[in-house]
């Protein structure tokens, strides 16, 4: 089996215990689903909470503002706020989302999809229609198109139960004789030009678009798509009773304009100086066209920002700060650095405002080997968001960024007009603060843990057979249940000891999980596969002797006894050493 092959299976097997244990759940399953939105069950709930909570901590409520932490340019001070996620639709034309917060789309003339068009061939490649016929054309469409066996793409496509119920839009299916007369044309005048089946395929729609006919195939039927073309990703809603363009509105599509418009209302109230960060958890909401890969692209999902703000003189020491911290963020909570990427943007791949921007990316196992997911971004945005809300709507020209006008001369989306720029008393100096923006996904960041967590190796169980067992190895600080308290056996006094300690974790704020059912080999492996770092068990030496009990770590299996009055601290103090 290829590595690609390995990597896809130990996705589902992710999928499916997400779901079999109560981590995510499929949005409104028991009506068929709903494309591009996920539900977090019980525990699940749990994880991307503590997602959230360490990213808070470690940002913002830990943050000491009295000293420079290690690798920054100098001291600063951390706040935050939560902004509304419906604002003034002059925001998101101002900020250029409105014109500019698009994806190029293509729709099948024949089943009437949309999907992305960056992402076609990838989907062409992975759809059952074209699996098949690779399939079935054996050599003719194998990795290298060396002959062409026109009798067997034939009768794939003529077959009732094949070309025409997998792909009847297909050209191939739809008029072989002329494909294939084709195909055979080209096999003649270009022997030496072997290529791969989605290869001639694409050749066949781009290429040798005009001698064929031949359109872009679709995804799902094989069908002709449309050209590209703009669809804009902002989710339309009103504002009041009635539903006109006067109070039209949208669902925010990201976090940080919140943040910028709210800038000097937090410099005005917290007494805050250059330089300074304001963090914000939120929803945001963005109409994908091909929603994909489980949770990590999804048309609601929750982000975690920071805009810094600082002199413009310093952005560039600020923005590899930012970099470098945010980088060791994942690795801290238990990210492999083999699996985990920092990817500088290209000249060409940067926005247009944008000093620089740099991804850090995760080798998620539904992507194929050596391929890499954005987790989260941190560009240097320049003074562009505070221009923008002030000015207009801005451009870049000449290298310069202006406010973009109509053809009469006038500001093409307005500004609020208010003055947000920034006014250091002690260098007497007024400036148009730098931003730097570390913007992370908390679903996807949560996915990562998850992917990340899962291993699988074999253990004795409680007869001695060695049998498989599943371990989600979260970091502490992170797993939704943090120890589990386990009774050896329902009686001789055992289960109210065990009562006693897990109400005494309650009280502490500690996540503990009780349980007494199946044996305890069994117990054991069931919190193995939810992540909880630890168990502890109340046996008979706990009752008839000493008021010790057995606790267990679930990465090194190693078990200690200590005194059950110690239990708390014991955890308390695993869980800050972290």
């Amino acid at each position: 089996m290829s590595k690609d092959k390995d990597r896809s299976a130990q996705m589902d097997k992710i999928v499916a215990l997400c779901k079999r244990k109560g981590f995510i759940f499929q949005n409104s399953e028991i009506y068929g689903g709903q494309n591009g939105f996920w539900d977090y069950g019980p525990l699940g709930v749990e994880l991307k909470r503590n997602v959230r909570e360490a990213w808070w901590q470690d940002m913002v409520n830990m943050h000491d503002p009295l000293d420079a932490p290690e690798g920054a340019p100098d001291k600063f001070q951390m706040t935050g706020v939560e902004t509304s996620i419906i604002m003034h639709p002059q925001v998101w034309k101002a900020s250029g989302h409105f014109d500019l917060f698009s994806d190029m789309m293509q729709t099948c003339r024949q089943c009437k999809k949309l999907f992305r068009a960056d992402h076609v061939w990838e989907m062409i490649e992975e759809s059952e229609w074209f699996q098949s016929l690779a399939k079935e054309c054996g050599v003719a469409f194998g990795t290298q198109l060396a002959t062409i066996d026109s009798a067997a793409i034939l009768q794939w496509a003529k077959a009732k139960k094949q070309g025409r119920r997998l792909a009847p839009g297909l050209a191939v299916v739809r008029n072989p004789e002329v494909t294939l007369s084709w195909l055979a044309e080209h096999q003649q005048s270009q022997p030496n030009q072997p290529l791969s089946a989605v290869d001639l395929l694409r050749y066949l729609a781009t290429e040798q678009k005009n001698q064929t006919g031949l359109q872009t195939p679709c995804p799902n039927c094989g069908g002709d798509l449309t050209e590209p073309r703009h669809f804009n990703l902002m989710f339309e809603t009103h504002t009041g009773a009635l539903q006109s363009d006067d109070n039209k509105a949208f669902l925010r599509p990201e976090t940080a304009q919140g943040i910028f418009v709210n800038f000097k209302n937090v410099v005005d109230s917290s007494r805050v100086k250059i330089p300074f960060g304001v963090a914000q958890i939120g929803k945001s909401f963005r109409n994908e066209i091909t929603p994909r890969n489980f949770t990590f692209r999804s048309r609601e999902f929750e982000q975690m920002e920071i805009e810094f703000f600082c002199h413009p003189d310093t952005s560039p020491q600020w923005y590899k700060y930012w970099r470098d911290r945010r980088f060791a963020w994942y690795t801290s909570l238990g990210i492999g650095n083999e699996r985990l990427t920092l990817r500088d943007h290209d000249a060409d791949e940067l926005s247009h405002y944008s000093v620089g921007t740099a991804d850090i990316e995760y080798q998620f196992p539904f992507m194929a080997e050596g391929e890499f997911g954005e987790l989260e971004g941190i560009a240097h945005r320049g003074d562009f968001d505070l221009r923008s809300h002030m000015e207009g709507k801005l451009q870049a020209k000449d290298g310069k960024l202006e406010v973009q006008l109509d053809e009469h001369g006038q500001p093409k989306w307005r500004g609020s007009g208010k003055d947000l720029t920034y006014f250091d008393d002690q260098a007497k100096e007024r400036f148009t603060p730098h931003v730097i923006e570390p913007s992370a996904g908390a679903d996807r960041a949560t996915l990562a843990f998850i992917c990340e967590a899962y291993y699988e190796d074999e253990q004795p169980d409680d007869k001695g057979n060695m049998q498989s067992r599943t371990v989600m190895r979260f970091h502490p600080r992170l797993a939704p249940i943090k120890v589990a308290v386990l009774p050896l056996i329902k009686k001789a006094g055992m289960p109210e000891k065990a009562k006693e300690l897990f109400r005494n974790l309650k009280s502490a704020g500690i996540a503990a999980q009780y349980d007494e059912q199946s044996a305890i080999g069994r117990r054991y492996r069931r919190q193995d596969e939810i992540g909880t770092p630890w168990c502890v068990t109340i046996d008979g030496q706990t009752v008839e002797e000493d008021n010790t009990v057995t606790l267990r770590d679930r990465d090194s299996l190693e078990q200690v006894r200590l005194p059950m009055d110690e239990v708390v601290n014991e955890i308390s103090n695993r869980l800050r050493s972290t």
